[in-house]
C-alpha cells in the first residue's frame, strides 16, 4: 500500500491528521471533539481502535480538544515533547503513564515500517514542532502552526514528496478583520501563522523537482478562502516563472469541515 494520508480537518476550529503506513496507522494531533473526530474518521473508513498512536504538535486547543477523550476511548498512545505535555496536562484529563511517551524536539523514531522525525517550529505554544513520515524512501511532511519558515524547518522539509503546509491568512483581510490589535499582531508575528504569501514564497525554496503536491492548510474562516489562498500562492509561482499545466498542478485544499480524500504519496 504504501504511506498515504488524510487531513480530517484543518483550521482554527480544529486540526487532525491521519498517516498511514503498511504496518501502523497514526493521527497527528485531535482538535475536534472524540464524537467529531469518530465521524470523520469513519468517512475516511477508518475506526479509532485501528489507531496505533497518537502524535501532538502543541497544546493549543485547536490541536488537542478531543486528545484525552480519544486516548481514553481506544486506549491510545500519546506521544509529545516535555513541554508539551507539561503545558497540555491540565487540558487533556486523566492519561495512563504507560500511555504516555515522551520525544525530545529533532528525535527520529521508527514507528512501524515508518520513520517519524519531528522538528522544531516558531509558534507561541511551550515548544511546538512539526513531523515528517517516511516509508520505503516517500516522505509526507506536515508543516502548520509556524510564524515563519526558518532555514532550519527548510532543511527538514524541502526534500517531500507531498508537503501540508500553512496558508493561515491573507494580510490584509486580517488587517482590516475584526480581531483586535494585539490578535493581529501575534498572527502576523514570527511566532503566530504563515500567511499566503509567505507560503507562496517559502514554497519557491521548498518545490523540487521531487515534490508531487503541496496542500495549503490551516486557513482562518475570518482571514481567509481557499480560492484566494491558492490564487496568491500560484501567481508567486507563476512570477518565479513555475508553471504547471492544469492537470499537473501540485495545490491542493484542506477544508475545516470535511476531511480530504485518502492521497498516496507515491502517486504522482
Amino acid at each position: 500500500m504504501g504511506l498515504r494520508f488524510t487531513v480530517l480537518g484543518s483550521g482554527s476550529t480544529g486540526n487532525a491528521t491521519i498517516v498511514q503506513g503498511n504496518e501502523k496507522t497514526v493521527l497527528v494531533d485531535a482538535g475536534m471533539s472524540a464524537k467529531k473526530l469518530d465521524e470523520l474518521m469513519h468517512e475516511r473508513g477508518v475506526a479509532g481502535h485501528q489507531l496505533d498512536a497518537l502524535f501532538v504538535t502543541h497544546e493549543h486547543s485547536d490541536h488537542i480538544k478531543g486528545l484525552g477523550a480519544l486516548a481514553r476511548k481506544y486506549e491510545l498512545t500519546i506521544y509529545a515533547n516535555e513541554a508539551t505535555w507539561g503545558a497540555m496536562e491540565r487540558h487533556v484529563g486523566t492519561i495512563a503513564p504507560e500511555k504516555r511517551v515522551y520525544i525530545e524536539t529533532g528525535e527520529e523514531i521508527s514507528f512501524g515500517t515508518m520513520l517519524v522525525q519531528s522538528y522544531p517550529i516558531s509558534h507561541d505554544a511551550a515548544e511546538p514542532v512539526g513531523y515528517c513520515f517516511i516509508e520505503n524512501g516517500e516522505k509526507l511532511s506536515l508543516a502548520t502552526d509556524l510564524g515563519y519558515v526558518s532555514e532550519k524547518v527548510k532543511r527538514q522539509i524541502i526534500d517531500s514528496d507531498v508537503l501540508v503546509l500553512e496558508s493561515n491568512h491573507d494580510t490584509e483581510m486580517l488587517r482590516m478583520g475584526r480581531y483586535p490589535w494585539n490578535t493581529k499582531r501575534r498572527i502576523l508575528s514570527d511566532v503566530g501563522h504563515l500567511s499566503n504569501a509567505a507560503a507562496g514564497e517559502a514554497l519557491l525554496e521548498l518545490m523540487t523537482d521531487r515534490t508531487k503536491r503541496v496542500y495549503l492548510a490551516h486557513l482562518s474562516l475570518d482571514h481567509n478562502v481557499m480560492d484566494l489562498a491558492m490564487l496568491t500562492v500560484n501567481t508567486i509561482l507563476e512570477d518565479n516563472g513555475i508553471f504547471y499545466k492544469k492537470d499537473e498542478h501540485p495545490l491542493r485544499a484542506t477544508y475545516h469541515d470535511r476531511p480530504t480524500p485518502w492521497d498516496e504519496v507515491r502517486r504522482k
